[in-house]
């Protein structure tokens, strides 16, 4: 298992959950709406948390999906990383692919966020890149057998 690291944070209103872990050996922790708001079916609403984080430098938080909500409701989310700098208040794009209209009520778990360590990659310009046995072969190369 991996080390444990100690990530602050702070909830903007004191009457919300906590984050924490659902079950020992989960990869992410839940987020909480900290308000309602109904997303309308093919629509995409930011979903306040109240939740601010200190992630360590080296690390980052990616936000995922909660499998339940997205099998039964379709309810997906989008543009997820929270990078080690960043102090805001941590907000969940959720994105309604189902066919109703989706209410999120104040203290549902949304979302669940993945503290993971990053490298940092050194971008280096060339003529040619190395070649591979995938090539450019991408969306649906290798077939669905």
């Amino acid at each position: 298992m991996a080390d444990n690291i100690r990530v602050p944070y702070q909830l903007d209103d004191k009457a919300l959950e906590a984050p924490a872990y659902a079950h020992p050996g989960d990869a992410g922790f839940d987020l909480r709406a900290s308000c309602e708001l109904v997303i309308p079916a093919g629509e995409k609403a930011l979903a306040p948390t109240g939740l601010r984080l200190a992630i360590p430098e080296g690390y980052a938080g990616l936000v995922w999906d909660r499998s339940g909500l997205a099998a039964k409701q379709g309810i997906h989310c989008l543009a997820g990383v929270i990078d080690s700098g960043y102090r805001g208040e941590v907000k969940v794009v959720l994105q309604n692919l189902g066919k109703e209209p989706f209410t999120v009520e104040r203290g549902m778990r949304i979302a669940q966020l993945l503290v993971q360590p990053v490298a940092r990659a050194e971008l280096v310009r060339v003529e040619d890149l190395e070649k591979s046995s995938r090539g450019a072969g991408g969306f649906g190369s290798t077939g669905l057998q």
